[in-house]
């Protein structure tokens, strides 16, 4: 049995279950003593080597946050059990401790250490969100976004309990200016008859490497009657992805410059996305983000606030909406 878990170093399931004292199943595993949890590890898989009938759910790492989805894999998810637990560090600052598995289990020529440690997580929030569940039907999710830290290369199973509660409180103390409406996710669609081909187009945009999303989002406008479409050097810094003017189309505002921001994202974009794209704009362009994901209210306010310049926002369901009306051809997902 181990006594410390090291982070990028690989675990066997035995490895994980016997020193953490957890169940031997399940990508939520938590112990409790007197209905208070002590410790949790979420296992989860972002790779394609499974079919989506025995894992449907939509995982994705991204930079420091990993977009989590709740246990359920048939039928409407709810907030109960141990998705529930999860929400509880809030309050009781128990350590999360994260894994991703590297290869399936089909796959022989890996041995039983194929769970790569991630660190440490801290609970951001959760929210509701649609996704195929594995018999390929449209049901309700519940998203959860944990900061991954990786101040501690090692941690000591015997102090993962302090170590967490010190990471915690000063995670928190250095976001105590951030508004606390980016923990409000804006989800106010009405619900449609098309879910399933709208999600099933989701899937698919979620699953383009980054840059082959933004030449999707450059195609994508020059298919809605844009014009002088141009898609940026790639360079991942928070910047204008895509330069496009407005067609005759749209008559009234022909030849303004648009300048989007493309987040090929499942965790939310918040105020601090925005305000980015604003500060990248030229000088008498509009400004437009679009994701595959949602927005957080705190972004929805800084796109409309009074005496700047308002930015649109584009988030997955309607971003997927609109290649189905337009019938544009999806992208594969070939080098770019």
């Amino acid at each position: 049995m181990i006594d410390e878990l090291t982070i990028g170093q690989l675990y066997s399931n035995d490895d994980i279950f016997r020193s953490l004292n957890l169940s031997n199943a399940g990508g939520i595993r938590v112990r409790i003593e007197a209905d208070v949890v002590i410790r949790a590890a979420i296992l989860t898989s972002t790779a394609d080597f499974h079919a989506a009938g025995e894992n449907p759910y939509h995982d994705r790492l991204e930079g420091e946050i990993l977009t989590y989805t709740a246990a359920g894999k048939v039928g409407e998810q709810t907030l109960a059990g141990m998705n529930r637990r999860l929400i509880d560090q809030k309050e009781f600052n128990f350590p999360i401790h994260a894994f991703v598995q590297i290869a399936s289990r089909r796959n022989k020529s890996v041995g039983p250490q194929r769970w790569k440690y991630l660190g440490l997580l801290e609970y951001l929030r959760h929210y509701p969100d649609t996704q195929l569940d594995s018999a390929g039907k449209v049901r309700k999710v519940w998203l959860f976004e944990f900061r991954i830290h990786r101040e501690f290369s090692t941690v000591p199973l015997a102090l993962d309990n302090v170590m967490s509660g010190q990471m915690l409180a000063a995670s928190r103390q250095a976001a105590t200016g951030n508004s606390p409406e980016d923990d409000l996710i804006a989800d106010d669609y009405a619900p449609a008859d098309n879910f399933e081909q709208i999600e099933t187009i989701r899937s698919k945009l979620l699953a383009l490497e980054a840059r082959r999303f933004e030449f999707f989002i450059g195609d994508l406008l020059l298919h809605c009657g844009f014009r002088d479409v141009c898609v940026t050097k790639f360079s991942a810094d928070g910047g204008v992805d895509v330069n496009a003017r407005v067609g005759a189309r749209i008559w009234l505002f022909e030849s303004t410059l648009v300048q989007v921001q493309a987040k090929r994202w499942l965790h939310s974009v918040g105020r601090k996305e925005v305000a980015e794209l604003r500060g990248s704009l030229q000088p008498f362009a509009r400004g437009a983000v679009l994701t595959t994901s949602h927005f957080s209210r705190a972004a929805i306010h800084e796109a409309a606030e009074e005496g700047k310049n308002p930015s649109a926002l584009v988030d997955g369901f309607r971003l997927s909406k609109i290649v189905l009306e337009e019938q544009f051809q999806l992208p594969d997902n070939r080098n770019v």
